[in-house]
């Protein structure tokens, strides 16, 4: 009777409707472009004003210890695909043109989300390849809208004979921009990015919002030029400031702010060879082009009220391939073991769960060529570093290696202790001799190949430059 009973009480509960599971998180990728570490206000900034940036700081928490990659295609191609661009075959900047991009058979975190209902955008810089085999629509975005590299690869339409860049609008050139026309593209992001999340705000979504800011050419828009005490790179860091107050507030309005992880950061370091239109990375050495700290740790905040505590600080090691299986893992999901990725969930640090580092290591590439490795607090060079793009190698950074920086005790990367740490060095010299078998070098044992395609064009016609006579 006991055994009828129970076996009719099962019955009658796999009839009744489930209970409702709660819905996977939103999540928000805002990716600054040259942004240096001391460029917002929660990073040390004065200069220009970034309060909504510094509220956010104040509801999250901010990273201090968040790697990009040394330029802006390698830097894309990370935070797409949780690995490092040697890994996926991307070594440097892509132009107009060019016949490669992201290999198509890599998995996205746009693809990693759609596979599980999210609606996907991505709204700004594109750079990992602009042929149409690669753009973002090919890529698991539904939706696209931005210029598709850099504000500076303006070539001259043949229709006007004027430089400009495209805009598109999915996988068609909508308009061509002139320089001027920049002006408004931070506010014409931050339109779109608003109507996206009003438009899905009752599936899960994730928006990708790379913005051509604060790349140079600098365009700040009408409303924030000569307003901060910084010229125009302080103008433009105020616009993007207040894009984010845009975004946040949306969130806030439509009662999404919980529901909701919201990452700002950069893609690499300050240019610093622009002078006043370049940044800062203060008080870290280096900046874009180079893997000194300057060049690859970047401003980073976590936003997720009622998740993330508010004023939290976390100075572990993550970074831009962390992103990936960090959004995979909030979705419900887990990332396949297979293709390999080298990013980790970083949902037990935001959470406060734990104070370590997923990672055992962080790997600083330069190309294919592995220059330093840090483990902890320790950072070890084996490569002579540029200071930055466009700048010589320091005396004390080209020759002389191995160079080792306890980087908690100086965050400067001044005073080579490897005399004194030769216990540190070696286990650090093996975990670089480790990965750069595996991913880095002329022969390596695990590298998969980029994207290529057959005579590739431009996005438009373009009046090309006569090549030179051969003598």
């Amino acid at each position: 009777m006991k055994f009828a009973s129970a076996l009719l009480a099962s019955l009658l509960l796999a009839l009744l409707p489930a209970a409702a599971a709660p819905a996977p998180p939103n999540v928000v990728i805002v990716f600054i472009d040259d942004l240096g570490y001391a460029d917002i206000g929660p990073f040390g900034a004065t200069k220009q004003r970034t309060p909504h940036l510094d509220r956010m700081a104040r509801e999250g928490m901010k990273l201090t210890s968040f790697y990009a990659a040394p330029v802006c295609s390698v830097s894309r191609a990370q935070l797409l695909t949780g690995c490092y661009g040697a890994r996926i075959s991307v070594p440097g900047v892509y132009f107009p043109g060019q016949a490669n991009g992201l290999h198509p058979n890599e998995f996205t975190i746009a693809e990693r989300l759609k596979e599980r209902g999210y609606a996907t955008m991505c709204i700004g810089k594109w750079h990992v390849g602009d042929q149409p085999e690669f753009l973002p629509t090919r890529q698991g975005f539904e939706r696209y809208f931005g210029i598709p590299y850099s504000n500076d690869m303006q070539k001259k339409a043949s229709q006007t004979g004027e430089r400009v860049v495209p805009l598109l609008r999915d996988d068609k050139v909508a308009e061509l921009l002139t320089d001027e026309q920049q002006s408004r593209i931070v506010e014409r992001y931050t339109d779109e990015a608003v109507g996206f999340i009003k438009a899905n705000q009752a599936k899960p979504f994730l928006l990708y919002l790379p913005h051509t800011a604060v790349h140079t050419p600098i365009y700040p828009g009408e409303k924030f030029r000569g307003k901060s005490a910084n010229g125009r790179f302080g103008d433009w860091v105020e616009e993007v400031d207040w894009s984010v107050g845009r975004v946040l507030d949306t969130l806030r309005e439509l009662k999404l702010a919980e529901r909701t992880l919201v990452v700002f950061t950069s893609d690499n370091g300050p240019w610093l060879v622009k002078g006043p239109d370049g940044g800062s990375a203060l008080p870290l050495r280096g900046g874009k082009g180079s893997t000194w700290e300057g060049g690859v740790r970047v401003p980073t905040i976590a936003w997720w009220p009622g998740k993330i505590a508010p004023g939290s600080v976390s100075d572990a090691v993550a970074g831009t391939i962390d992103l990936l299986p960090t959004a995979v893992s909030l979705a419900g999901g887990t990332v396949p073991a297979q293709p390999v990725i080298d990013g980790r969930d970083l949902t037990p640090l935001l959470f406060g769960k734990t104070k370590e580092s997923p990672r055992d290591a962080h790997y600083y590439f330069a190309g294919y060529n592995l220059q330093a490795v840090r483990q902890g607090p320790w950072k070890l060079a084996i490569a002579a570093q540029p200071q930055s793009m466009g700048q010589a190698t320091n005396a004390d950074a080209s020759g002389n290696t191995p160079r080792l920086y306890n980087l908690d005790q100086e965050i400067g990367e001044q005073t080579n202790l490897a005399a004194k740490h030769p216990e540190v060095v070696a286990k650090l010299q093996a975990l670089a001799a480790k990965k750069t078998e595996e991913i880095g070098g002329k022969a390596p044992a695990a590298r998969r190949p980029a994207g290529l395609v057959e005579n590739p064009k431009k996005l438009y016609p373009t009046e090309e430059a006569p090549r030179p006579k051969a003598p």
